[in-house]
C-alpha cells in the first residue's frame, strides 16, 4: 500500500445523504455515492450519522440492530469498501447494547479490503428542547465508553467521532495528534444553521489537523430536516470544499506539507502546557 510519506496527498470525501425510512433505498443511496467518490479519486470516503435510517419513530433503529460482524449494513460496508479499494468510515449503524430497548450508536471503519479496522461507539448524546422541536438519543441509544478511538490510514492518525461530539473538544485532545478527525452527523437545521462550521473549524484550528465532517442534509421523510454543509477544512481552518444541501460529496486532499508547515509556523500543540 502506497503509504502518504510517498504521495503527499491523500483524497478524502464526505458523503452527504437525505436518508429515508427505507434500508434497502438507503443502501442504494450510499452505494452509489460511494462509487462516485471512488471515480473521482477518493481513497477514503466518510458517510453520515444513521445513512442506513432516518426513522419515523426513534425506536425505529432499535429495530434495525445487528450483532457485531453480522448483518446487512455490515456486509455493505464491508464489500463496499472491497470493491473499490478505499478506506470506508461507516457513518454510523445500530449494534447490539446490553440494554434490549437501546442500541448503540456506531461508526466502523473498513480497510481497502474490507476488513474492519476500527470500532467506536457515540459518547456523547444529544439533547434538545425549544418549543416543539425536542431531541433525547438517550432513550434509544447507550452511550460507548470513554476511550477515545482512532486508526492509522496512509494520510496518518484519524480521530473518530460522531456529531454531537463536536461539542466537546476534550474527546479531541485525548485523541492526542492525528492528521485528520473524521465527524459523521446528523445536525439539525436549528443546531446546524447556529454553530456547526464554526465548531468544524475550532477544532481543525485548534488540532492543527484536516477535519472532514459528513452530514445528513435536507428535508427527510419523517419530517425531520438536517443541515446539511458536509465540508473538509484545513488545518488552519480554511474550509477546501462545502456541500450545503442534498445527496453528494464535499471531497479534497489531506497534505503532509500543509500539516508541517502549518504546525512549524505556528507551534500551538508544543506549547501546551495542560
Amino acid at each position: 500500500m502506497e503509504t502518504l510519506s510517498e504521495k503527499d496527498e491523500f483524497c478524502v470525501a464526505a458523503i452527504q445523504t437525505v436518508s429515508s425510512t427505507d434500508l434497502h433505498e438507503n443502501l442504494e443511496q450510499a452505494a452509489s455515492l460511494i462509487r462516485q467518490a471512488a471515480e473521482q479519486g477518493a481513497q477514503m470516503a466518510v458517510l453520515p450519522e444513521y445513512f442506513c435510517l432516518m426513522g419515523r419513530r426513534d425506536d425505529d433503529k432499535v429495530a434495525l440492530r445487528e450483532r457485531p460482524g453480522k448483518g446487512p449494513i455490515q456486509q455493505f460496508l464491508s464489500e463496499s469498501a472491497r470493491r473499490h479499494g478505499l478506506w470506508l468510515v461507516g457513518g454510523t449503524l445500530p449494534l447490539e447494547s446490553p440494554d434490549s430497548g437501546r442500541i448503540y450508536n456506531t461508526t466502523l471503519v473498513y480497510d481497502p479490503q474490507g476488513s474492519q479496522a476500527a470500532r467506536y461507539d457515540k459518547i456523547h448524546l444529544f439533547g434538545f428542547r425549544r418549543g416543539e422541536e425536542a431531541y433525547d438519543e438517550s432513550v434509544t441509544i447507550r452511550p460507548g465508553g470513554s476511550e477515545p478511538q482512532a486508526f492509522e490510514a496512509p494520510c496518518g492518525k484519524v480521530g473518530l467521532s460522531i456529531c454531537y461530539d463536536l461539542r466537546f473538544p476534550e474527546l479531541y485532545r485525548a485523541l492526542g495528534e492525528t492528521s485528520l478527525i473524521v465527524v459523521p452527523a446528523a445536525f439539525t437545521y436549528t443546531t446546524g444553521s447556529a454553530h456547526w462550521e464554526i465548531l468544524l473549524r475550532a477544532r481543525a484550528i485548534e488540532n492543527q489537523c484536516y477535519v472532514l465532517a459528513a452530514a445528513q442534509g435536507g428535508k427527510h421523510e419523517n419530517g425531520r430536516r438536517t443541515w446539511g454543509h458536509s465540508m473538509l477544512i484545513d488545518p488552519w481552518g480554511d474550509v477546501l470544499d462545502c456541500l450545503p444541501e442534498g445527496p453528494g460529496l464535499a471531497l479534497g486532499n489531506i497534505s503532509r506539507s500543509r500539516l508541517e508547515d502549518v504546525r512549524q509556523a505556528l507551534p500551538a500543540l508544543r506549547h501546551r502546557t495542560l
